[in-house]
């Protein structure tokens, strides 16, 4: 790496409303740069793709669409959380062959080589992220 050169710090974090899918497009942007920066970029479809499963369920499921992101690369892996207030957990669901919802955590699944939703201690709420190694 070149010394002269500030590099950003190997993690971001974000607070957003996600009013609208385009908030995704936006946070899959900041994303692709972060990967790209700290030499992740072969991981920026399966990333990408996930979090946007993630952000979808907050436009879905949380009142307020009120949410943080976190992006974090340690150790040969990266690591994203999607975070809210609201207490509701998701969980997977068993869609059929004609359901229009219901495969977003499966996918995430999927394609990340871990992942997990937990509550938030000490306050209402939860995060739900994912691993992918580098």
């Amino acid at each position: 790496m070149n010394k002269d050169i500030a590099y950003p710090p190997p993690q971001y974090h974000l607070t957003l409303t996600a009013m609208s899918p385009h908030a995704a497009r936006h946070l899959r942007r900041l994303l692709r740069v972060f990967l790209a920066t700290w030499d992740m970029p072969h991981l920026s479809e399966p990333a990408e793709l996930a979090m946007t499963e993630l952000l979808a369920n907050v436009i879905r499921h949380v009142p307020d669409r009120t949410c943080t992101a976190l992006l974090l690369a340690e150790q040969g892996k990266l690591r994203v959380e999607v975070g809210d207030t609201w207490p509701g957990l998701p969980a997977k669901a068993a869609a059929g062959p004609w359901d229009e919802q219901g495969r977003g955590l499966a996918l995430v699944e999927l394609i990340t080589d871990a992942w997990v939703v937990e509550q938030t201690p000490g306050r209402p709420g939860k995060r739900v992220w994912f691993e992918l190694k580098a």
